[in-house]
């Protein structure tokens, strides 16, 4: 049972990063720049404790590769250290650390020599894997090697960076070859890391929906499976685990996607406020994987800590009932731990446990931080 969060959301001043390139364009796609984000770099022990003192048991967070090699094949030991002393205080703290080695951002000299397009990226990203696991792998038994490896930029978002296709970054609009060339980047590190640390245990994340047909809507609803998770199958068969990450379900017509059924309640994200999801997609994942399943990321986005708790509550109950019908879940990670950056929406989505005053980087624990591990 723990939070998740990712580097460039958290840690502020990721400026090797092409995320940081492009937040700070002069016509940027993005609502507002990083900056100091939620200071998590220098403020990490704190939020450490704050997990172990509402009983959390885990942490899951992301390594920086741009941090990592600022410039290609240069590795800043620096930076290593940093993330040494992560690991080592969530050791002290009771938090089994749960470690993303790439969570969307990558660094600025990869996106200039082709990023996710180029097929050389499936080398550049195993010998950075490996280079961690050589110097932190005493400290490391679970990795997800790539966050949300189905997930893309949609045109309308493209459009808003000039939709130019030099735009490589890894959430950059997607062809069959480049959702080859990261799945092949995936196995890569996978085998790259275990030649180090042949126990480790490493997954790769996908973001699927509770994808439900309704009359009509069943080839289109398989074809979207098909899409989001099943064609993935073969690429993750050997891991050792695989990362879930759901935030609702997915209405289906003949002609494709629905909108929300109107009245239901919508979070900021405007997604259908919906908990279920979680408990359906575990099962339906369950029928064609046989490896255990992590919850690398559930949550929702409001304003309205009572609505968190609740949708925390139904979520963790689906979860146990999976566990009594046997499936192997082994592990609930609620996103994220901190009011965050959102991407290119910014601040304003809060999904976090803890609420931050972005002025003074003070900590703000929620009800729901304290309730979380009551629920399970």
């Amino acid at each position: 049972m723990g939070a998740a969060t990712a580097a460039h959301q958290v840690e502020g001043n990721n400026t090797n990063s092409d995320c940081w390139v492009l937040e700070n364009l002069p016509h940027s796609g993005y609502s507002e720049p990083s900056l100091d984000a939620v200071d998590h770099y220098n403020r990490y022990e704190e939020d450490i404790k704050y997990m172990a003192e509402a009983g959390l048991n885990a942490y899951r967070f992301s390594i920086e590769w741009a941090r990592i090699e600022p410039e290609r094949g240069a590795f800043d030991e620096k930076e290593i250290e940093h993330y040494r002393r992560v690991l080592q205080c969530c050791k002290k703290n009771g938090l089994t650390p749960i470690v993303t080695m790439m969570h969307f951002s990558s660094p600025k000299w990869l996106i200039e020599d082709g990023g996710w397009n180029n097929p050389d990226v499936i080398d550049y990203f195993a010998s950075y894997c490996k280079y961690v696991i050589a110097q932190l792998g005493e400290d490391l038994e679970y990795i997800c090697t790539i966050n949300e490896a189905n997930m893309r930029m949609q045109e309308e978002e493209r459009a808003a960076f000039g939709g130019v296709d030099e735009v490589a970054t890894f959430l950059s609009g997607c062809t069959d070859e480049q959702d080859r060339i990261i799945c092949k980047a995936h196995a890569a590190a996978r085998e790259a890391m275990k030649s180090v640390k042949p126990d480790l245990k490493v997954g790769l994340t996908l973001s699927v929906h509770d994808i439900q047909a309704v009359e009509g809507g069943e080839e289109k609803a398989a074809g979207l499976w098909e899409e989001e998770f099943v064609h993935y199958l073969p690429y993750i068969r050997e891991d050792d685990f695989f990362g879930l990450q759901n935030y609702t379900r997915m209405l289906v017509g003949p002609n494709g996607e629905l909108p929300v059924p109107e009245g239901n309640k919508l979070t900021q994200m405007d997604y259908e406020f919906y908990p279920q999801a979680l408990e359906h997609v575990i099962r339906t994942v369950a029928k064609d994987l046989s490896i255990p399943i992590l919850v690398t990321e559930n949550g929702v986005a409001t304003d309205h800590d009572d609505d968190r708790i609740e949708f925390i509550r139904t979520a963790l109950a689906g979860v146990k009932a999976c566990k009594r019908d046997g499936i192997s879940v082994i592990g609930y990670m609620y996103w994220s731990l901190l009011d965050n950056f959102e991407w290119q929406m910014g601040y304003g989505k809060t999904f976090g446990l803890i609420q931050v005053d972005r002025k003074t980087q003070k900590r703000m624990p929620k009800q729901s931080l304290s309730e979380i591990r009551k629920l399970f």
